[in-house]
């Protein structure tokens, strides 16, 4: 009873205070949602962007109104990814890029607001889900995340590859060579342990390794532009009328399942650092895929498959969030930013911020997360036609935007030619791989996950000594027993359906 209280007086904070005016804390979280969107949906922009430009802006402050600015800007990032994935191909950040797979195929068969809607909702919904999530097991799951060492990541990472057998279920061979190409990829760079340059050829701009955001620009959007313009047929289909018409609300609610579900996977892979909204959305939508009764629907503008990454990547914030409030750990380079941000107001993230004297604090910003989801629930409808109209625009007045928005989008990144180079050399590869059937998916999904799974692996052989340090480790062995499962399940099931 406790809880609720604290969290009732929460919402009773965000009507005003002796130090808050009562309309403050509203146009704060209006603003972080606005902000929020807009850095989600520019290719090369992302959460910790949009954070690091809000913080000297919360300079003066109260110290609640600035760290719900924080939060807005943070949770609604992830549907502002979504929007630009959706309309033109070019996922605004790392986990829209599964959504990118039905979202847009959707808007090539003229239903972008279909898209859009499903979407919005599913990724409010996950919003919701992960707030709840982080009010209620906020302590215990971040005690569980804490257990998880090198083995486990390196397991989590190999558990996320193997969806890829999932996600490609024509041609696995090709994806599976795509795999294996974007593995071969994260490998260019500086040696994780002993610092040795791995095929830079020289070049001091590949030291890092090839800078993600500009590589993803290129094999999605350029890609898609390069294939639209060598298949001119492809182009007057496309010309037709864009519906900005939303889904149908039985065809949400026949999804209510998958999204719940969805939003629990966002929330428990959000509570790990270092995993984060697009390993969320990945094995979200894996998992989508491999229980749904409509597989051959996937990746043709499927409603599950929109819904199921963007639900988990909604509410993996709400989860990133606990191991941040509750022991001060950072999970990504946007939460890092926050506790900087944090730091600023005095404010110290770990077990003393749950103390009685700062309920105000938490459970005035856990109200505001509510808030937040249900502002961006409106300002997503309202947008929605917005959205459809710059789809519906000629396309060679839109294949313009999207080309200056992907090259601005990967300077902006570094302030590096280089990376603009690489945007478009990612472009042509990424044209070439899909005119021949190899799919880019899992080659993304490879770059993601492969740098994890080889720092964590070595990391791992390093503290132990021994390769079985990998089944000792229970969660580990799990995770090892999971990735089998999800890579011989649709193999037999597949082999079953054709002995019938």
């Amino acid at each position: 009873m406790e809880l609720f209280g604290n969290l009732l007086n929460g919402f009773s904070v965000l009507g005003g205070t002796d130090s808050i005016v009562w309309w403050q804390p509203m146009l704060v979280i209006l603003i972080g949602i606005i902000v929020g969107i807009f850095v989600g949906v520019m290719p090369g922009l992302s959460a910790s962007t949009g954070l690091a430009l809000i913080v000297p802006f919360t300079f003066g402050m109260d110290p609640l109104i600035a760290i719900i600015l924080l939060a807005a800007v943070y949770t609604s990032a992830s549907y502002g990814g979504t929007i630009s994935a959706i309309a033109i191909n070019t996922p605004g950040t790392p986990a829209a890029v599964a959504v990118a797979f039905d979202g847009y195929a959707l808007t090539k068969k003229g239903q972008p607001g279909k898209a859009l809607g499903s979407s919005l909702f599913a990724n409010v919904i996950g919003g919701l889900t992960g707030s709840l999530v982080l009010i209620f097991f906020s302590v215990p799951l971040a005690k569980i995340a804490l257990k998880f060492g090198p083995s486990a990541f390196f397991s989590l990472a190999i558990f996320g590859l193997t969806i890829v057998s999932s996600m490609e279920s024509k041609n696995r061979l090709k994806a599976f060579v795509s795999t294996a190409i974007g593995l071969l990829l994260m490998t260019v760079g500086l040696d994780i342990i002993n610092g040795f340059p791995r095929f830079t050829f020289g070049r001091a701009e590949l030291f890092d390794g090839f800078t993600f955001i500009p590589a993803l620009i290129g094999l999605f959007a350029i890609g898609e532009i390069l294939l639209n313009i060598e298949n001119m047929q492809i182009v007057k289909k496309i010309k037709q009328k864009f519906s900005s018409k939303m889904p149908k609300f039985s065809e949400i609610w026949s999804l209510k399942t998958l999204i719940s579900k969805s939003s629990v996977i966002g929330a428990i892979v959000g509570t790990i650092p270092g995993a984060g909204a697009t390993i969320a959305a990945f094995i979200a939508y894996g998992e989508a895929k491999r229980t749904s009764k409509k597989k051959n629907e996937f990746g043709k503008g499927s409603l599950e498959g929109i819904t199921a990454p963007s639900a988990a990547a909604g509410a993996s914030a709400g989860g990133a969030l606990i191991p941040l409030l509750t022991l001060g750990i950072p999970g990504s380079a946007a939460t890092a930013v926050m506790i900087g941000a944090l730091a600023l107001h005095n404010i110290t993230p770990g077990p003393e911020l749950f103390k009685p004297e700062n309920s105000t604090l938490v459970y005035g910003l856990f109200a505001s997360l509510f808030v937040g989801n249900a502002l961006m629930l409106f300002i997503g409808f309202a947008g929605t036609r917005l959205w459809v109209k710059i789809i519906a625009a000629p396309k060679a007045v839109l294949f313009s935007i999207i080309m200056s928005i992907a090259l601005v989008g990967s300077y902006a990144v570094k302030n590096s030619m280089f990376d603009v180079f690489v945007c478009l050399g990612f472009g042509v590869f990424g044209w070439l791989l899909r005119r021949n059937g190899f799919p880019t998916a899992p080659m993304v999904l490879a770059m993601i996950l492969g740098k994890m799974a080889e720092t964590n692996f070595r990391q791992a052989l390093l503290a132990e000594g021994t390769w079985t340090v990998f089944f000792t480790d229970p969660l580990s062995l799990i995770l090892i027993i999971m990735a089998v499962l999800s890579l011989v399940y649709p193999l037999y099931s597949e082999r079953k359906k054709t002995k019938r």
